[in-house]
């Protein structure tokens, strides 16, 4: 569970920034939905309070409970009367969430798959060369979070993600891991983005990343740096199929 009473956290913990553009709520809504899908408000984390909220993204407390609102309606969230809000366990089938341009929004994550293209490949050929035993355990954990969240139909998101930081932890170069490490928001929107525009069952894509994601671990783990490299090509090349329906290439 989230412990937000740390002092280490600072004013602004689970990268929950100060909020200072227009449409508070909305941005306040996206920061606490990527806090949700990237892991940091696990189920059952409880929420800070309305006040605490209010001072952390410097806006009003009447922003952030149309925020909430949008969490409770969009069942990612409950108030339990006289507790406080907690974190619902994540059905398969995650709320759509508006986008306020998607051409913008498009053209934003399309330039990040670019980047993990360059990026991502090499991390798996250099984890294949450098892995030792505590990363391919780390991946193997990932991959059988994800293996058993699929399973439940619940949302894997926090695996898939943690799957590919596990490999570029793997490569031994900090800078790379750095790299990937700041496009950790970007995925997690790009997830949104998906699920906006699937035109497939959301469980198939799932299934089709997942067994992606086991191909690239057996490489790593017997060390084909080559074939490691292709295969976590050919999977973020999926990924811009899945995510933006485009064919690879163009």
């Amino acid at each position: 569970m989230t412990n937000f009473d740390d002092p280490d956290l600072g004013a602004a913990p689970l990268g929950l920034e100060p909020v200072r553009h227009e449409r508070f709520a909305e941005r306040v809504y996206d920061s606490l939905f990527h806090a949700v899908m990237t892991g940091r408000l696990a189920p059952g984390a409880r929420l800070p309070s309305e006040v605490e909220l209010a001072a952390r993204f410097q806006v009003s407390r009447p922003v952030v409970r149309q925020a909430l609102d949008r969490l409770r309606s969009d069942r990612l969230v409950e108030s339990i009367r006289g507790s406080g809000t907690y974190v619902r366990a994540q059905p398969a089938t995650m709320p759509v969430v508006p986008l306020a341009s998607s051409t913008a929004d498009l053209s934003h994550i399309a330039h990040g798959l670019e980047l993990r293209l360059v990026l991502e490949p090499e991390c798996a050929y250099f984890a294949a060369m450098r892995r030792k035993p505590r990363d391919l355990a780390r991946m193997e954990e990932m991959l059988q979070g994800f293996e058993t969240a699929n399973r439940r139909g619940e949302v894997a998101h926090h695996f898939d993600y943690g799957f590919h930081e596990a490999i570029a932890q793997a490569s031994a170069n900090p800078r790379l891991a750095q790299v990937l490490k700041s496009l950790e928001y970007d995925v997690s929107h790009a997830v949104n983005l998906w699920r906006h525009l699937a035109r497939m069952q959301p469980w198939r894509r799932t299934q089709d990343a997942l067994d992606e994601h086991r191909n690239i671990f057996a490489l790593i783990r017997t060390q084909d740096a080559e074939g490691a490299r292709r295969a976590m090509r050919a999977h973020v090349e999926n990924a811009r199929v899945r995510m933006l329906e485009i064919e690879p290439g163009t």
